[in-house]
Protein backbone atom coordinates (compact mmCIF):
# COMPACT_ATOMS: atom_id res chain seq x y z
CA UNK A 1 0.00 0.00 0.00
CA UNK A 2 0.63 3.66 -0.64
CA UNK A 3 3.41 4.87 2.30
CA UNK A 4 3.13 9.14 3.67
CA UNK A 5 0.28 9.81 1.73
CA UNK A 6 1.85 8.81 -1.25
CA UNK A 7 -0.72 6.85 -3.88
CA UNK A 8 0.68 3.93 -5.85
CA UNK A 9 -0.36 3.02 -8.91
CA UNK A 10 1.05 0.09 -11.60
CA UNK A 11 0.48 0.46 -15.03
CA UNK A 12 0.83 -3.30 -16.78
CA UNK A 13 1.22 -2.22 -20.44
CA UNK A 14 2.77 0.87 -21.06
CA UNK A 15 2.53 1.28 -24.54
CA UNK A 16 0.64 3.83 -26.01
CA UNK A 17 -2.43 4.39 -24.32
CA UNK A 18 -0.64 2.75 -20.49
CA UNK A 19 1.81 5.37 -20.89
CA UNK A 20 -0.36 8.36 -20.79
CA UNK A 21 -2.29 7.12 -18.07
CA UNK A 22 1.11 6.60 -16.16
CA UNK A 23 2.21 10.11 -17.01
CA UNK A 24 -1.73 11.66 -16.02
CA UNK A 25 -0.84 9.98 -12.84
CA UNK A 26 2.78 10.62 -12.08
CA UNK A 27 1.66 14.35 -12.60
CA UNK A 28 -0.47 13.85 -9.79
CA UNK A 29 2.65 12.90 -7.46
CA UNK A 30 1.49 9.38 -7.71
CA UNK A 31 4.31 6.47 -7.53
CA UNK A 32 4.06 5.18 -10.48
CA UNK A 33 4.86 1.72 -12.09
CA UNK A 34 5.02 1.79 -16.00
CA UNK A 35 5.24 -2.21 -17.01
CA UNK A 36 6.31 -3.24 -20.55
CA UNK A 37 8.82 -5.76 -22.47
CA UNK A 38 11.03 -2.63 -23.54
CA UNK A 39 11.41 0.00 -21.32
CA UNK A 40 12.44 3.50 -22.90
CA UNK A 41 15.50 5.48 -22.93
CA UNK A 42 16.22 7.68 -19.84
CA UNK A 43 14.93 10.79 -21.40
CA UNK A 44 11.78 9.18 -22.08
CA UNK A 45 8.83 8.73 -19.47
CA UNK A 46 10.36 10.79 -16.65
CA UNK A 47 8.78 10.56 -13.44
CA UNK A 48 7.94 7.13 -14.02
CA UNK A 49 9.40 3.67 -12.59
CA UNK A 50 9.74 1.25 -16.04
CA UNK A 51 9.66 -2.21 -15.17
CA UNK A 52 10.80 -4.46 -18.24
CA UNK A 53 8.50 -7.56 -17.94
CA UNK A 54 7.09 -10.22 -20.01
CA UNK A 55 3.67 -10.98 -19.38
CA UNK A 56 3.74 -14.46 -21.40
CA UNK A 57 6.60 -15.87 -19.97
CA UNK A 58 6.74 -14.05 -16.72
CA UNK A 59 9.82 -12.52 -17.03
CA UNK A 60 10.36 -9.26 -15.01
CA UNK A 61 7.16 -9.49 -12.72
CA UNK A 62 8.63 -9.82 -9.49
CA UNK A 63 9.43 -6.12 -9.83
CA UNK A 64 5.93 -5.88 -9.33
CA UNK A 65 5.35 -3.90 -5.85
CA UNK A 66 3.06 -6.55 -3.62
CA UNK A 67 0.64 -4.31 -2.22
CA UNK A 68 -0.49 -1.31 -4.97
CA UNK A 69 -3.22 1.21 -4.19
CA UNK A 70 -4.52 0.48 -7.75
CA UNK A 71 -3.28 -1.22 -11.12
CA UNK A 72 -4.17 -0.34 -14.31
CA UNK A 73 -4.44 -2.72 -17.55
CA UNK A 74 -3.86 -1.55 -20.78
CA UNK A 75 -2.21 -4.76 -23.08
CA UNK A 76 -1.98 -5.08 -26.61
CA UNK A 77 -1.09 -8.53 -28.59
CA UNK A 78 1.73 -8.52 -31.03
CA UNK A 79 -0.50 -10.36 -33.27
CA UNK A 80 -3.57 -10.99 -34.44
CA UNK A 81 -4.65 -14.57 -33.69
CA UNK A 82 -6.54 -16.65 -30.88
CA UNK A 83 -3.14 -18.03 -29.24
CA UNK A 84 -1.70 -14.46 -29.25
CA UNK A 85 -4.59 -12.88 -27.16
CA UNK A 86 -5.27 -15.88 -25.27
CA UNK A 87 -1.91 -16.10 -23.73
CA UNK A 88 -1.72 -12.45 -23.37
CA UNK A 89 -5.07 -11.58 -22.24
CA UNK A 90 -5.91 -14.24 -20.05
CA UNK A 91 -2.81 -16.23 -19.35
CA UNK A 92 -0.06 -13.52 -19.17
CA UNK A 93 -2.53 -10.56 -16.98
CA UNK A 94 -3.47 -13.66 -14.68
CA UNK A 95 0.01 -14.29 -14.42
CA UNK A 96 1.02 -10.81 -13.50
CA UNK A 97 -2.32 -10.20 -11.30
CA UNK A 98 -1.25 -12.96 -9.55
CA UNK A 99 1.67 -11.23 -7.91
CA UNK A 100 -0.42 -8.95 -5.81
CA UNK A 101 -0.95 -9.94 -1.95
CA UNK A 102 -3.43 -7.01 -2.28
CA UNK A 103 -5.34 -5.39 -4.70
CA UNK A 104 -7.87 -3.04 -3.92
CA UNK A 105 -8.70 -0.93 -7.54
CA UNK A 106 -8.38 -2.30 -11.01
CA UNK A 107 -9.16 -0.45 -13.99
CA UNK A 108 -9.56 -3.60 -17.28
CA UNK A 109 -9.24 -2.18 -20.52
CA UNK A 110 -11.27 -3.84 -23.20
CA UNK A 111 -12.75 -3.09 -26.28
CA UNK A 112 -16.27 -2.90 -27.65
CA UNK A 113 -15.23 -6.15 -30.04
CA UNK A 114 -17.36 -8.13 -27.45
CA UNK A 115 -20.44 -6.80 -29.49
CA UNK A 116 -21.66 -8.49 -32.46
CA UNK A 117 -24.96 -6.33 -33.40
CA UNK A 118 -24.23 -5.00 -36.84
CA UNK A 119 -27.36 -2.83 -37.80
CA UNK A 120 -26.82 0.57 -36.48
CA UNK A 121 -28.10 -0.34 -33.00
CA UNK A 122 -27.18 1.77 -29.90
CA UNK A 123 -24.74 -0.26 -27.60
CA UNK A 124 -24.40 0.69 -24.08
CA UNK A 125 -23.44 -0.86 -21.06
CA UNK A 126 -27.17 -2.94 -20.74
CA UNK A 127 -26.50 -4.03 -24.14
CA UNK A 128 -25.68 -8.22 -24.03
CA UNK A 129 -22.26 -9.08 -25.85
CA UNK A 130 -22.14 -11.39 -28.48
CA UNK A 131 -18.42 -11.16 -29.92
CA UNK A 132 -18.72 -12.97 -33.38
CA UNK A 133 -15.08 -13.59 -33.47
CA UNK A 134 -12.07 -14.40 -31.39
CA UNK A 135 -10.68 -11.21 -30.14
CA UNK A 136 -14.33 -10.50 -28.84
CA UNK A 137 -14.69 -13.74 -27.21
CA UNK A 138 -11.46 -13.95 -25.26
CA UNK A 139 -11.26 -10.35 -24.38
CA UNK A 140 -14.94 -11.72 -22.53
CA UNK A 141 -13.15 -14.60 -20.85
CA UNK A 142 -10.09 -11.78 -19.53
CA UNK A 143 -12.01 -9.16 -18.27
CA UNK A 144 -13.61 -11.86 -15.68
CA UNK A 145 -11.05 -13.43 -14.86
CA UNK A 146 -9.05 -10.00 -14.22
CA UNK A 147 -12.10 -9.01 -11.84
CA UNK A 148 -11.61 -12.26 -9.40
CA UNK A 149 -8.49 -10.33 -8.46
CA UNK A 150 -9.67 -7.18 -7.10
CA UNK A 151 -11.55 -5.95 -4.17
CA UNK A 152 -13.45 -3.43 -6.97
CA UNK A 153 -12.83 -3.58 -10.79
CA UNK A 154 -14.18 -1.62 -13.23
CA UNK A 155 -13.70 -2.89 -17.42
CA UNK A 156 -13.43 0.10 -19.53
CA UNK A 157 -14.12 -0.92 -23.09
CA UNK A 158 -12.77 1.58 -25.40
CA UNK A 159 -13.94 1.68 -28.97
CA UNK A 160 -10.86 2.33 -31.84
CA UNK A 161 -8.46 4.96 -30.70
CA UNK A 162 -6.75 7.15 -32.91
CA UNK A 163 -4.48 10.20 -32.64
CA UNK A 164 -0.51 10.75 -33.55
CA UNK A 165 1.06 8.05 -35.55
CA UNK A 166 -2.39 6.34 -36.09
CA UNK A 167 -3.51 7.19 -39.55
CA UNK A 168 -4.84 4.04 -40.81
CA UNK A 169 -8.07 5.53 -41.35
CA UNK A 170 -6.94 8.95 -43.14
CA UNK A 171 -4.69 6.56 -45.61
CA UNK A 172 -7.58 4.69 -46.65
CA UNK A 173 -9.44 7.48 -47.16
CA UNK A 174 -7.28 9.67 -49.48
CA UNK A 175 -7.00 5.92 -51.31
CA UNK A 176 -10.29 5.17 -51.68
CA UNK A 177 -12.50 5.03 -54.38
CA UNK A 178 -15.82 4.52 -52.43
CA UNK A 179 -16.96 4.19 -48.84
CA UNK A 180 -19.63 2.51 -46.79
CA UNK A 181 -22.99 2.74 -45.32
CA UNK A 182 -21.17 1.60 -42.32
CA UNK A 183 -21.45 3.11 -38.39
CA UNK A 184 -17.95 3.71 -36.66
CA UNK A 185 -16.77 4.51 -33.73
CA UNK A 186 -13.77 6.10 -31.84
CA UNK A 187 -12.21 8.01 -29.36
CA UNK A 188 -8.93 10.10 -29.01
CA UNK A 189 -6.67 8.02 -27.47
CA UNK A 190 -5.33 11.62 -25.14
CA UNK A 191 -9.64 11.10 -24.03
CA UNK A 192 -9.02 7.65 -23.55
CA UNK A 193 -6.40 8.02 -21.38
CA UNK A 194 -8.36 10.81 -19.09
CA UNK A 195 -11.00 8.14 -19.31
CA UNK A 196 -8.81 5.48 -17.48
CA UNK A 197 -7.27 8.08 -15.04
CA UNK A 198 -10.91 9.23 -14.29
CA UNK A 199 -11.93 5.92 -12.80
CA UNK A 200 -8.75 5.57 -10.84
CA UNK A 201 -10.34 8.82 -8.78
CA UNK A 202 -14.19 7.92 -8.82
CA UNK A 203 -14.92 6.49 -5.03
CA UNK A 204 -17.14 3.82 -6.89
CA UNK A 205 -17.15 3.47 -10.71
CA UNK A 206 -19.13 0.96 -11.96
CA UNK A 207 -18.28 -2.46 -12.83
CA UNK A 208 -18.49 -1.37 -16.84
CA UNK A 209 -18.19 1.28 -18.63
CA UNK A 210 -18.02 2.29 -22.69
CA UNK A 211 -15.42 4.65 -23.58
CA UNK A 212 -16.38 6.79 -27.42
CA UNK A 213 -16.56 9.95 -28.00
CA UNK A 214 -19.93 12.09 -28.90
CA UNK A 215 -20.46 11.13 -32.02
CA UNK A 216 -20.64 7.49 -34.24
CA UNK A 217 -20.58 8.65 -37.82
CA UNK A 218 -20.82 6.87 -40.89
CA UNK A 219 -17.65 5.99 -42.13
CA UNK A 220 -17.85 7.59 -45.76
CA UNK A 221 -18.78 10.61 -43.78
CA UNK A 222 -15.71 10.45 -42.23
CA UNK A 223 -13.63 9.34 -44.89
CA UNK A 224 -14.92 12.42 -46.88
CA UNK A 225 -14.00 14.89 -43.96
CA UNK A 226 -10.28 13.48 -44.06
CA UNK A 227 -10.27 13.73 -48.02
CA UNK A 228 -11.40 17.01 -48.15
CA UNK A 229 -8.06 19.22 -47.23
CA UNK A 230 -6.12 16.92 -49.50
CA UNK A 231 -8.76 18.67 -52.29
CA UNK A 232 -10.08 15.22 -53.26
CA UNK A 233 -13.79 15.06 -54.49
CA UNK A 234 -15.96 13.73 -51.69
CA UNK A 235 -16.96 10.10 -52.33
CA UNK A 236 -20.53 9.42 -53.09
CA UNK A 237 -23.27 8.51 -50.59
CA UNK A 238 -23.18 4.17 -51.10
CA UNK A 239 -26.05 2.10 -51.62
CA UNK A 240 -27.25 -1.14 -49.74
CA UNK A 241 -28.29 -1.17 -46.11
CA UNK A 242 -26.50 0.27 -42.77
CA UNK A 243 -23.98 -2.05 -40.74
CA UNK A 244 -22.44 -1.49 -37.69
CA UNK A 245 -23.02 -0.41 -34.27
CA UNK A 246 -23.08 3.07 -32.63
CA UNK A 247 -21.41 3.37 -29.12
CA UNK A 248 -22.98 5.37 -26.51
CA UNK A 249 -20.97 7.02 -23.74
CA UNK A 250 -23.65 8.64 -21.35
CA UNK A 251 -22.64 6.71 -18.51
CA UNK A 252 -19.01 7.56 -18.63
CA UNK A 253 -19.92 10.76 -19.36
CA UNK A 254 -21.94 11.21 -16.27
CA UNK A 255 -18.81 10.23 -14.44
CA UNK A 256 -17.71 13.92 -14.75
CA UNK A 257 -15.92 13.14 -18.40
CA UNK A 258 -15.26 15.37 -21.01
CA UNK A 259 -13.68 14.49 -24.15
CA UNK A 260 -11.26 16.87 -25.52
CA UNK A 261 -12.26 15.42 -29.00
CA UNK A 262 -16.18 15.14 -28.84
CA UNK A 263 -16.42 14.00 -32.39
CA UNK A 264 -13.82 13.27 -35.39
CA UNK A 265 -13.79 16.41 -36.72
CA UNK A 266 -12.10 18.11 -33.55
CA UNK A 267 -9.65 14.83 -33.48
CA UNK A 268 -8.57 14.85 -37.17
CA UNK A 269 -8.27 18.60 -37.03
CA UNK A 270 -5.02 18.51 -35.63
Amino acid sequence: MATNDVRVVVVIGAGDLGSRVAQLRAAMGEQVFALRRRVPGADDGAGLNWLAADLVSGSGLDALPATPDAVVVAVAPDERSEAAYRALYVDGVARALARFRTLPRLVFVSSTAVYGDDAGEWIDEDTAPSPPVFNGQVLLEAEAGAARFATQATVLRLSGLYGPGRDFLRRSALQASAGRRHWSNRIHIDDAAAAVSLLLNVPAPPALLLGNDDAPALQWQVMNFLRAPAGLPPLPEPDGPVSGRRIANARLRALGWVPQYPSYREGYAR
